[in-house]
């Protein structure tokens, strides 16, 4: 059960994050001390595994490590034919800083699915309900009975993505997301981000609210979490080159705008991606759901609405995947990935989280790694043990 303090109005609250020693954290400090050097190892060399990273973890309501390495930006484009990044004069480059923002990329689902389940809360949004009965223009997921349980569990059958970055415009991207039917019989993992694009057009339906808005009022307004937002973000650590042919739209060098192509298509806002923040407001985050759905004074969930949010295969959450937690994995820890480098962890059974943001795609995209991922990970369970 989560610990509680009074506040001074004489109300329960959750304890709010504090920084202090592993020791404290009742953490193993070499371990800890191991974590920080990893990520300063990660952003080394001349093809580093990032330009730069961060790394937020703890344990409780303690911040035992919070490290900074590389750069947030370090290159001016890429050049296709050396296969490299073409480097800033040092006075250019930007230091990585425990307070840079990244582009989360696939992180921004686990905001819509928590907007998902306050509505599941509240009554006003069914988990098994058909997803007809709220968008029924939505004709392809009305016709085969996809549920609500099924986007949040990517078991709806619908195909990974879409090319709406190649729509002309707002009304046939619509379209186009109004007509998918599933490649596959509903029920089936498919990971997806169509999933959480009709949930978002769901609570979109649902509340008369857009979902920045939903995520600012019910998540990271209340949270304190002053550094989370839909983008543009001006200062955060850059992404791509972005061009054709190994991207999917020639934009150049990105910073502060959306990296995923349909994302920005969609005007930044979307379901699957397009949320900045650092590590510090995703520690916040992870501590929230660790303590029950309450922060401070701040409540966004109940204690069994996070169990729901939480419990095997997790809605919207990945549950107990060594490929990028390493050891951590196999207690019931929950976490996600994000396509640009970011990840989080946090595992009820240990009270502990991880947070690791590194910009890998910055200058061009690679074959994903989450060896360093699953080493934090690993890292959090050994200090543990």
């Amino acid at each position: 059960m989560p610990s509680l303090e009074t506040d001074r109005g004489g109300e329960l609250s959750a304890p709010r994050l504090r920084v202090d020693t592993p020791e404290r954290a009742g953490l193993d400090p070499e371990e800890m001390r191991l974590l920080a050097l990893d990520v300063r190892d990660l952003t080394t060399g001349d093809r580093p595994w990032a330009a730069g990273a961060v790394v937020v973890a703890g344990r409780g309501p303690v911040i035992a490590v919070q490290e900074a390495a590389g750069w947030a930006v370090r290159y001016a484009s890429y050049d296709p034919r050396a296969d490299a990044g073409v480097e800033l004069p040092p006075g250019a480059r930007v230091p990585m800083t425990v307070d840079t923002p990244f582009d989360l990329a696939s992180l921004t689902k686990l905001c819509t699915s928590v907007a998902a389940v306050q509505q599941i809360e509240r009554g006003t949004l069914g988990i098994d309900a058909r997803v007809g009965a709220y968008l029924p223009d939505f004709r392809g997921a009305a016709a085969h009975g996809i549920t609500v349980r099924q986007l949040l569990t990517h078991t709806s059958g619908l195909r990974p993505e879409l090319p709406l970055y190649d729509c002309a415009d707002d009304r046939e991207r619509l379209e186009l997301l109004r007509a998918q039917t599933p490649d596959g019989e509903p029920g089936t993992y498919v990971y997806s981000d169509l999933n959480m694009l009709l949930l978002q057009q769901l609570l979109e339906r649902l509340t008369g609210r857009t979902l920045d808005v939903l995520v600012h009022e019910g998540i990271t307004r209340p949270l304190g979490m002053t550094s989370t937002r839909f983008g543009p973000c001006p200062g955060a650590a850059a992404t791509e080159d972005q061009r054709r042919p190994w991207a999917k739209a020639d934009r150049g060098m990105l910073r502060g705008e959306v990296h995923d192509e349909n994302a920005w298509a969609l005007g930044g806002v979307a379901g699957h991606a397009g949320l900045f923040s650092t590590g510090r407001d995703l520690a916040v985050f992870c501590r929230t759901l660790l303590a029950g759905g309450s922060y401070g004074p701040a409540r966004i969930l109940g204690p069994d609405f996070v169990e729901l949010l939480l419990t095997p295969p997790g809605l919207g959450f990945a549950v107990d995947r060594p490929w990028f937690m390493g050891e951590l994995s196999g207690g019931g820890a929950a976490g996600h990935t994000g396509f640009t480098g970011t990840s989080l962890v946090l595992d009820p059974a240990t009270d502990t989280f991880v947070v690791l943001l590194a910009n890998t795609v910055h200058p061009v995209r690679r074959t994903p790694d989450s060896g360093p991922r699953a080493l934090a990970g690993t890292r959090m369970a050994r200090a543990v043990r």
